[in-house]
């Protein structure tokens, strides 16, 4: 079984890159970019979990990702830490 997120499934990469744009120019920066350069190094229980975090609202997310609040989910914070060690290098 292919696993869901490879360079080769254009269309799940395609339906997340969608999902990356959010209502902030920064938020669409931070998410956008980090699944361009960064998502595919992921494990695929990461990638799982970016998936849930573009379920999250857009406040909650920017809260997180500018370091405001920690998340309780252990994998999404994992996956948080990520997207800004990516943003803030």
């Amino acid at each position: 079984m292919e696993d869901l997120y490879t360079p080769s499934n254009e269309t799940a990469l395609k339906r997340l890159r969608w999902r990356c744009r959010r209502g902030t120019r920064e938020l669409d920066r931070m998410l956008g970019g980090f699944l361009e350069t960064s998502f595919v190094t992921l494990t695929l229980d990461q990638q799982y979990a970016f998936e849930r975090l573009l379920e999250c609202e857009d406040d909650q997310l920017w809260d997180w990702l500018s370091g405001a609040q920690i998340a309780a989910d252990g994998a999404l914070r994992e996956v948080i830490e990520k997207i800004r060690a990516r943003t803030l290098a």
